[in-house]
């Protein structure tokens, strides 16, 4: 009986372990495996790169600001003789994007590319990482991750607007400056 009893609760644990294994690649894992490979170009930017003159927010823009934790991005420039690679990065970038954890907020598409922020969070109220996905046939892909918590969109895009009028300290997004020269 006990020989039974060790059976069954082994049993149990091997198949909780079997389906707690998650293989479908997030997009975090997707940036980890890529930032040293060839090709691809990724910045962690703290928060500061953006110098902002927090007495000049309103309380939604300020609410924003200090909801964001992080930003990082990963590029892929694409070179004349890997279209093939190109596009074999490409559909991975956007199967992960396209698994339902990842709210669409928008599309943009323009002459080149296309632009896709997308959002994990609980509602879109409360966001924990908004993403930017952008493609160009000719130059490549890039994926910027905001990193937060319980962001909220309409505060982003107000802190947003104040953002393209403000300073950026070149020094630290020299790898971005890079990528796409």
């Amino acid at each position: 009986m006990k020989a039974q009893h060790s059976i069954f609760i082994l049993a149990i644990c091997f198949t909780l372990f079997l389906t707690s294994c998650n293989s479908t690649p997030t997009l975090q894992t997707y940036i980890v495996d890529h930032q040293e490979a060839p090709n691809f170009t990724t910045v962690d930017l703290p928060l500061s790169v953006l110098k902002v003159d927090q007495t000049k927010l309103n309380e939604d823009q300020k609410t924003a600001y200090n909801a964001i934790k992080r930003l990082n991005f990963l590029g892929y420039k694409k070179e004349t003789t890997d279209s093939d690679t190109y596009l074999n990065e490409k559909t991975q970038v956007e199967n992960i994007l396209n698994d339902e954890a990842y709210n669409e907020l928008m599309v943009i598409n323009n002459h080149g590319g296309k632009f896709t922020l997308k959002y994990l969070g609980d509602d879109d109220q409360s966001i924990d990482e908004l993403i930017v996905y952008g493609n160009a046939k000719d130059t490549g892909f890039g994926i910027l991750r905001v990193l937060g918590d319980d962001m909220n969109p309409s505060q982003i895009m107000s802190l947003a607007k104040v953002l393209e009028q403000g300073d950026v300290d070149m020094s630290q997004v020299e790898g971005l400056v890079k990528f796409f020269n």
